[in-house]
């Protein structure tokens, strides 16, 4: 998904094209982008002249420089990372990027709200509701365990963080369940789904007293299943294993605003790296933006680090940087 400045430019592009385009372009976009993209819509009241034409112009020249490359998509990730990564590692990436099409029972919850998928949800058994949260986005996830009682949410989060697959017929079952409330078709194949990284990724979109209390309770259950998934989850902190070339990446995509409310509870020496990494006009700035700016509320700084956070998993994902650190692979 684009940057703020990305999705205010995309949002004009389809005010711009007219209704009926703009829905031909929102039906090819997942949950999340049409969110973005209905909000900033929503939000532009007027748009002076001289914008739209700068988007437009700017949209004429990138769409001119792109050459359409047609190929059967499916078919060259799955060769590509089976050539370079071999059949055992690349079967279950190949699973998480290329997820069968016809799960629409569960793909259908994407659509909703994190309240309205928990009330949905919240009588089923800990292990079907576990099933159903892997197939979610892990910050959707986290704000519908958000939504739950601590004792099932704490029961929901250990039986992701043990599920080590999902076998056809299950997955087939529960999709009928879902299909009963909402649509599709049941036609599916094993997914290699859940596990340790799955529960880190999960806490680290979660707020921090839910955080704790989720891993206080594995704890009881396994301490080296908690300290698995503290290992691999990566925090606001961890930014200080990135190198500084990864640090410049991430500074050039966050807001000035968000930067601030987030440094407002980060430690020293990591706004010492921050600082050093920023030209000395932009440091001194920010440093001055930290000194004037009053208390601010934990949650609202909590929240500022995980949407930061969130950027950092996108360009690692992208393979823009790589993390260090909990939850990071080793460099040699």
């Amino acid at each position: 998904m684009p940057t703020d400045d990305g999705v205010e430019k995309s949002a004009i592009l389809l005010i711009a094209l007219g209704e009926d385009y703009a829905a031909e372009v929102l039906k090819h976009l997942g949950p999340k982008e049409v969110q973005k993209l209905g909000h900033a819509m929503a939000a532009l009241r007027s748009v002076p002249r001289t914008r739209v034409d700068e988007v437009l112009t700017d949209f004429h020249t990138t769409a001119e420089q792109s050459a359409a490359v047609h190929v059967d998509t499916d078919a060259y990730v799955r060769s590509v990372l089976t050539k370079a990564l071999g059949d055992d590692k690349a079967s279950n990436l190949i699973s998480r990027i290329l997820q069968p099409g016809d799960t629409n029972g569960i793909e259908g919850l994407k659509w909703m709200d994190a309240p309205t998928v928990a009330d949905l949800i919240k009588n089923e058994h800990p292990q079907i509701i576990a099933t159903i949260l892997v197939h979610l986005a892990h910050d959707h996830t986290s704000d519908i365990l958000n939504q739950f009682t601590e004792r099932l949410r704490n029961d929901v989060v250990l039986r992701i963080a043990t599920l080590e697959g999902i076998q056809p017929e299950a997955l087939r079952e529960l999709n009928d369940v879902m299909l009963r409330l909402l649509s599709g078709s049941a036609s599916v194949k094993q997914s290699a789904m859940g596990g340790v990284r799955t529960v880190a990724e999960i806490l680290n979109f979660m707020g921090t007293a839910n955080e704790t209390s989720v891993v206080d309770s594995i704890r009881e259950y396994d301490p080296d299943l908690a300290q698995k998934i503290l290992d691999e989850m990566f925090v606001f902190e961890n930014l200080l294993d990135l190198d500084d070339r990864a640090i410049q990446l991430l500074l050039r995509e966050i807001q000035s605003e968000s930067l601030i409310l987030a440094m407002k509870g980060a430690t020293e020496s990591l706004r010492e790296k921050i600082f050093k990494n920023m030209s000395q006009r932009a440091s001194e700035m920010l440093r001055e933006d930290l000194d004037s700016r009053g208390p601010v509320r934990l949650s609202e700084v909590e929240g500022e680090q995980k949407e930061i956070l969130k950027i950092v998993r996108r360009l690692a994902d992208e393979g823009q940087i790589v993390l260090g650190g909990a939850g990071g692979e080793e460099m040699v």
